[in-house]
């Protein structure tokens, strides 16, 4: 069936579609250092000019407000990773890239904290893809690393202070949308609830009928807990179950208070999170062994895959990055428009592994 019958199979689809699209845009294209350089910088120039706009609306009376660190955060940790892994390539083949280096680290700042207003979610995903993509460029260059205990001892304790902060602001503006406190008082009170609902229904196939929201409505499976964006199924006039407007906070109990897991066993099954567990180990090992391949190649001389590299870089630590963090912390990390950034970054990771022959 090439219609979708449920939100599993929905995103199945999309998978395949993008990871095709990409992977011919790849062997269509030459993908050149200065054109990766650029593309990187304007895209980690504008997210950081939304990300700065959409947190300064939270200051703003009666102007909404639209987290678009939710939907775009893996895509400005590619951005800025893949940024300074091409001012690294440039500085080995002896181009001169101290600007660039110095933008990146003002982008670095005004990015994290824009984000982490919006969002103190955001910032864990964004220290922890500044310290995979610091490893990774690391070994990829063959040099000492800049990741430093004392560096995550300041990182750390930056985090700290910009939570200290934003509880300050929220006391003074009245604004509990900002105060962390609010949001850990929140998570701690939902999550142990959450996740016994969720042990005790979860089965290989799905959950218990009966188990959701929807309750006889329940099927089971696919319903909606992890999907694709609302607006696109609807889009789509597909009959789906959905969570929006007032329902949104039936699906945080899930998709919010606990991590991936966790949700993606309960709506799709503990078989769907083994492939799934699968498909991004191998996304992460082909990534590392294309990226060896670069490095050889670049090792003897030869400049015609630093393009590649760059951007092979930045998607394979964003990718990772999401991984962890939707799996391991909040699952809302890789849900709804997130799900789409990280099908594209897995289908940027998967491209370098297939090259069409061309014959006349």
């Amino acid at each position: 069936m090439l219609i979708a019958e449920n939100h599993l199979q929905l995103i199945l689809e999309f998978a395949i579609i993008i990871h095709l699209g990409v992977m011919l845009l790849f062997n269509i294209i030459s993908i050149p250092l200065s054109m990766v350089l650029f593309i990187a910088l304007v895209l980690t120039v504008l997210l950081a000019v939304v990300f700065g706009v959409d947190a300064g609306f939270l200051f703003l009376p009666y102007v909404p407000h639209h987290e678009f660190t939710h939907s775009f955060g893996a895509i400005a940790v590619f951005a800025w990773v893949t940024l300074a892994a091409s001012a690294s390539l440039l500085s080995e083949v002896k181009i001169k890239s101290t600007s660039i280096h110095a933008l990146s680290l003002i982008l670095f700042v005004v990015i994290a904290i824009a984000g982490g207003l919006m969002h103190r979610s955001f910032l864990i995903l964004w220290f922890i893809g500044w310290i995979v993509g610091a490893i990774i460029m690391s070994k990829s260059f063959k040099r000492s690393s800049k990741l430093t205990l004392k560096r995550i001892l300041m990182a750390g304790t930056s985090a700290l202070a910009g939570f200290g902060i934003l509880e300050v602001l929220s006391r003074i503006f009245n604004a509990p949308i900002l105060s962390p406190l609010l949001r850990v008082l929140r998570i701690e009170e939902h999550s142990l609830p959450s996740i016994v609902m969720v042990l005790k229904n979860t089965t290989f196939w799905g959950h218990v009928q009966g188990s959701c929201h929807w309750g006889y409505q329940c099927l089971g499976g696919s319903d909606g807990y992890v999907s694709l964006p609302i607006s696109l199924i609807h889009f789509l006039t597909l009959p789906f179950p959905l969570f929006y407007g007032v329902l949104v906070a039936k699906k945080d109990h899930i998709d919010y208070m606990l991590p991936g897991i966790f949700a993606i066993s309960f709506d799709f099954g503990y078989i769907a999170f083994l492939v799934l567990m699968g498909w991004i180990l191998a996304v992460v090992c082909t990534g590392f062994y294309i990226l060896r391949k670069y490095r050889s190649k670049r090792i003897n001389r030869s400049r015609m895959y630093l393009g590649r590299e760059a951007l092979l870089i930045g998607a394979l630590s964003a990718f990772i990055t999401q991984a962890i963090v939707g799996l391991f912390i909040f699952n809302r990390t890789f849900n709804g428009a997130a799900m789409i950034a990280f099908i594209f970054l897995s289908a940027l990771v998967m491209a370098h592994s297939v090259t069409i022959k061309r014959t006349l």
